[in-house]
């Protein structure tokens, strides 16, 4: 570790936080308020932090479906800034202690390199498509709901010897609770990005040097085996599910664990995997076209800009550029082209 406390708090790295956070965020009525006099809410948190008086505030609850429900926790400008200023520091420093096949919010990473690197797997294994590939599949149950705050933190402390830090994010940590004193960490939260990458660092340090597994793949609680051994799968589920029961007080999804063959079509990050070909899953594509529908007649009734629809189309077509996606493109923009005249 070569960071202090003082790197995080410091005027310098709270005004570059500011504006990291900013970024498509200013006119946003509690964002634009904060910068109304930004300079001395800087130098007061400075000063709160400084002196040890800084509390984290309460959080502000509301849903979205993206695309199941999901509980977001909003934190306020103030607390967001702190956990910018948190992350600037400490993220370079763990970023070089993950694994280099963990692939959820970390730079030059995400879902499309997730998805290469799992195909590159079942090739190696499959020795180019020539014998049978099995994976194992699994996804962790309510895992932000269910981060225990007092493993996390003795995690920490195997990394950072800084009280004043540790105290810190202890503050940040304990700020939130779910259904369970103690447990979980909130979803609208930078921080718990970093927080559940660090802590899940520990199952991937054991499957890669303790069990060691060559062929793993993992996007935040979804991760993938490989393997030519079916029997092998078996075993090192009952091994992995122990565990992250025991160590990390976590729990498999009873019905999002399986083993099967490549060949038979792999569901993982939203792409239907076959030996020579990829598909979006089919609820993903009826999501894709719904939500266009909705955003052009809000277009025409002038609820939206017309380039929000444009970011929207054209973020559906670069994920399709990732996939067996040219046929669907095209029903895309037929379907854009339609509907517009229709309405």
């Amino acid at each position: 570790m070569n960071f202090k406390f003082e790197d995080i708090i410091s005027l310098e790295n709270l005004l570059k936080a500011w504006i990291e956070f900013l970024s498509g965020k200013k006119y946003k009525k509690d964002v634009a308020n904060f910068s109304l006099h930004l300079m001395d809410n800087l130098r007061v948190l400075h000063e709160g932090l400084a002196i040890k008086t800084y509390k984290h505030g309460g959080y502000k609850a509301f849903k979205i479906s993206d695309p199941k429900p999901r509980d977001i926790h909003k934190a306020t400008v103030r607390d967001r800034l702190v956990h910018h200023a948190i992350h600037r520091i400490l993220y370079p420093y763990f970023d070089k202690k993950f694994i280099f096949d963990s692939y959820s919010s970390r730079l030059g990473k995400g879902t499309h390199k997730a998805v290469n690197r799992f195909r590159d797997y079942f090739y190696k294994v499959s020795k180019n498509n020539t014998r049978t590939c099995w994976v194992l599949k699994c996804d962790v149950r309510k895992f932000f709901a269910s981060i225990d705050h007092r493993v996390l933190l003795s995690v920490l402390r195997t990394h950072i010897s800084d009280q004043n830090i540790l105290a810190l994010l202890e503050e940040v940590i304990k700020s939130f609770s779910g259904s369970i004193k103690g447990v979980g960490l909130p979803l609208g939260n930078l921080t718990s990005q970093l927080f559940v990458n660090i802590y899940l660092n520990e199952f991937d340090q054991f499957v890669k040097h303790k069990l060691k597994v060559k062929c793993y793949v993992r996007f935040a609680d979804d991760f993938v085996i490989l393997s030519k051994d079916k029997n092998y799968l078996i075993d090192t589920l009952n091994i992995i599910s122990d565990y992250l029961e025991k160590e990390l007080k976590l729990n498999l999804h009873p019905n999002k664990v399986s083993v099967s063959t490549f060949a038979s079509g792999i569901d993982f990050l939203g792409l239907v995997n076959f030996s020579d070909y990829r598909v979006l899953r089919t609820k993903t594509k009826r999501r894709m076209f719904s939500k266009l529908e909705k955003r052009l007649e809000s277009y025409k009734t002038s609820m939206i800009p017309g380039e929000s629809l444009n970011q929207s189309l054209q973020s559906y077509l670069g994920i399709l550029k990732h996939c067996n996606g040219h046929d669907l493109a095209r029903k895309l923009k037929v379907f854009i082209v339609k509907l517009d005249k229709k309405l």
